[in-house]
């Protein structure tokens, strides 16, 4: 019983030590109560945002990369782009990607699960040439399950020959 009063009062008083502010200086030489939020705590955020925010920049440059048909060759319009992806993925290993893989309606299903996971793992291989580890990195193959484009040309096909990045 003595045991379970002890620790119930530590469990209270920590509680209420942790929900207390403390002094700050505001640089005008008068203290004033802060928010509790160390400056180690601002410089997280500071860094939190400015990764969302290159995250950000990156994906307006570009995370799907286009086949050409029957293809898992990565075309040299895509290096720029995945060079960025796979130096940001570099710079912040607790970072995952999802590289999902799709083609065309074209060929067995079979064939196209093939075909899909042969183009996601092109592009993580270039992600890992640019220093990111393979435990960053997750490549599915939907094949042709998941069509960017329904229909039945070879505009349609273009755009469902395809590897998209996902973060």
């Amino acid at each position: 019983m003595k045991l379970i009063t002890l620790v119930t009062a530590l469990v209270l008083s920590l509680s209420m030590a942790a929900c207390t502010t403390t002094k700050t200086n505001t640089g005008s030489g008068t203290e004033g109560t802060g928010s509790g939020i160390d400056a180690n705590a601002a410089s997280q955020m500071s860094a939190a945002e400015a990764q969302a925010e290159e995250l950000r920049r990156l994906r307006e440059q570009g995370k799907i990369v286009y086949f050409d048909f029957d293809s898992n060759v990565i075309r040299p319009e895509y290096n720029e782009i995945l060079a960025n992806h796979g130096q940001f993925l570099a710079q912040h290993p607790e970072q995952k990607i999802v590289i999902n893989g799709h083609t065309d309606e074209r060929g067995s299903p079979e064939y196209n699960i093939g075909l899909g996971e042969r183009r996601a793992k092109a592009v993580a291989t270039i992600l890992m040439s640019h220093g990111v580890q393979p435990s960053q990195i997750e490549t599915v193959s939907y094949g042709e399950e998941r069509p960017a484009d329904a229909g039945h040309s070879e505009e349609s096909w273009a755009q469902n020959r395809r590897a998209e990045l996902m973060y």
